[in-house]
């Protein structure tokens, strides 16, 4: 299946300080306040969902493409990617522009003091899916700049393309009537449990409210698993027994590319969420959300370990 990716596409550069910053601040003197940490590490990670999602995608034997705006920084990402089969001739640099950059600093106790430049993904509106040569088969809206979230959506209504609406962090700057529209004739809505609530909260709507808007809607709810709402069906996917735990960071995007790799070879609903499952599973035993790796036979072996696929996962062996 021909997917397209449109979201974010970031750097995270995460740093420690040993020591405390509660320690380094003088409440009386708040108004001014002047610090500068001495860290001890820091590590630049790739990141974004969009290329998160489009990641386990290519580890499945799938060709995503990329959709988005990056800065005049992202030629090592861009090679990064197109080497493990994504492909980023939709990923346009803006000029004088860095790619959107994350800039977190963790003490002892894991406070954190961040920062978030959204630099070349503010101009994510100004990409059109008019102009692309080849219509793809499903768009995966994912967070990114808001005006580019809602011009996404409504080129895919307008063009007749099937779309995933995946709006996640972004739904606090979302008006409920806004993330109605949105969801309106989309083919799939992907949330964790409290952006489910939110929703429900901004929109007025109930689970079954929103199932007059979307066809299927996807609730991922961490360590309880996911459930599945299609076909009149409630699926229950339980999580995947994990081998240690390192950093949730970005298992929500892999669970979306195993989901959807799934979707992609006709794959009932469980055998879906059961794929996308093991592939969280992936992410949440290493550092940083594009580290870990398998060969596609390597993670069958893996599945069949606590799922029957009834043999269809042999064409990925």
């Amino acid at each position: 299946m021909d997917i397209l990716l449109s979201g974010s596409v970031a750097y995270d550069y995460l740093m420690t300080f040993p020591g405390h910053f509660h320690e380094q601040i003088l409440p009386e003197r708040l108004k001014n306040i002047s610090l500068s940490f001495l860290v001890e590490s820091m590590t630049r990670q790739r990141g974004g969902t969009a290329p998160n999602i489009a990641y386990t995608l290519a580890l499945l034997g799938e060709k995503p493409r990329l959709f988005a705006t990056v800065g005049e920084d992202f030629g090592d990402y861009r090679a990064w990617l197109e080497q493990k089969g994504v492909n980023t001739s939709g990923a346009k640099v803006v000029p004088g522009k860095f790619t959107a950059s994350f800039f977190a600093t963790t003490d002892k106790v894991n406070a954190q003091i961040a920062s978030f430049y959204p630099g070349a993904m503010a101009h994510a509106s100004e990409i059109s899916l008019r102009d692309l040569e080849q219509k793809p088969e499903l768009v995966v809206i994912s967070p990114d700049d808001p005006a580019a979230m809602k011009n996404r959506a409504a080129e895919c209504r307008a063009l007749g393309i099937p779309y995933l609406y995946d709006p996640s962090q972004q739904i606090l700057r979302l008006e409920g009537e806004e993330i109605a529209r949105d969801m309106d004739g989309a083919k799939f809505l992907f949330v964790n449990d409290y952006e489910f609530g939110l929703i429900a909260k901004k929109t007025g709507l109930d689970l079954p409210g929103m199932l007059r808007h979307v066809q299927n809607i996807v609730i991922t709810k961490g360590a309880e698993g996911a459930v599945i709402y299609a076909d009149g069906q409630e699926i229950i996917v339980p999580v995947t027994p994990e081998e240690r735990i390192v950093d949730p960071t970005g298992v929500g995007d892999a669970f979306r590319g195993g989901f959807l790799a799934a979707y992609s070879q006709g794959w009932g609903w469980q055998l879906c969420g059961q794929v996308g499952s093991l592939a969280a599973v992936y992410v949440l035993e290493q550092n940083g959300t594009q580290n870990h790796y398998y060969t596609r036979t390597q993670f069958v072996q893996r599945f069949r370990e606590h799922y029957d696929d009834g043999g269809r996962l042999n064409v990925w062996e």
